[in-house]
């Protein structure tokens, strides 16, 4: 297994993890970016995340061994008017395959240390409440689970209909 910061050329890739993801997560249809938006907004003059992406060797090959991504952990910095600089860990996706291996925690473990060397007050990100392995894993690793807060979103549609018919 490796960690490394992910490429431009592993987007494709990353976007077939973050379609796994939505299945898992009994959303499968909510994805809408490409792997053009990718490149675009995390390679760009100001890149909007950041993804490490973890691999392991390909048993396909047959010649020299080549690399199959199997996990990704996408974040960005945020400000917070409490703390400053944080990171929020948008998501942490490893296959259904390679699930137990100790590869999630890996990718975990590399965000931390990125918090750590970038000196950042907080990590934060969300977790579904019937997520139970992964909630174990976080608060086992010392994270709290904020249990009393919301997660509130604004879709495209509800932004479109807010800006056009409550702003007149």
């Amino acid at each position: 297994m490796n960690i490394r910061k992910g490429t431009q050329q592993d987007m494709q890739a990353v976007l077939g993890l973050i379609q796994e993801l939505a299945a898992f997560e009994k959303e499968p249809d909510a994805v809408l970016v490409t792997v053009d938006d990718l490149i675009r907004d995390g390679f760009g003059p100001v890149p909007l995340f950041h993804v490490f992406v973890a691999e392991v060797d390909d048993d396909k090959s047959d010649s020299e061994p080549a690399k199959q991504i199997v996990g990704i952990a996408l974040w960005y910095y945020r400000f917070s008017t409490w703390k400053g600089k944080t990171i929020h860990l948008e998501d942490l996706v490893v296959k259904d395959k390679m699930r137990g291996t100790g590869l999630g925690y890996a990718l975990y473990s590399e965000v931390l240390k990125q918090a750590k060397k970038d000196q950042v007050r907080r990590v934060e990100w969300n977790v579904l409440d019937w997520n139970t392995p992964a909630i174990e894993l976080y608060e086992k690793s010392g994270a709290k689970v904020l249990r009393d807060w919301f997660v509130v979103q604004m879709d495209e549609i509800g932004i479109n209909h807010f800006v056009e018919d409550k702003l007149k």
